[in-house]
């Protein structure tokens, strides 16, 4: 990325119908497409946890996709929190 590009990083929690549909790979590849690192993993109270870091704007258009959602998935609900950048991440991950 240019010097001086502006980086944040924000923590998401979704809720609705975001497990067995496919959703960590849909959240996973609109991040790759958009340059937007981070990762995602399926929690046992059936909700997914991310962190995704980029340009504000482009997270801006990642948590537009993962609230519109695809197919059978069905965001409820999406709650979003900024935390410190990751220096040195370099891809966007599924976390078991």
């Amino acid at each position: 990325m240019p010097s001086g590009t502006e980086i944040v990083r924000k923590a998401g929690r979704a809720v609705g119908r975001v497990q067995g549909v496919g959703f960590r790979y849909f959240v996973r590849n609109s991040a790759k497409i958009l340059g937007v690192t981070g990762w995602v993993k399926n929690m046992e109270d059936g909700s997914v946890k991310m962190e995704m870091q980029g340009e504000p704007q482009i997270i801006e258009q990642l948590i537009e996709k993962i609230k519109k959602g695809r197919g059978r998935i069905k965001v409820s609900e999406l709650e979003l929190s900024d935390l410190p950048v990751a220096e040195g991440e370099k891809n966007f991950a599924i976390r078991k």
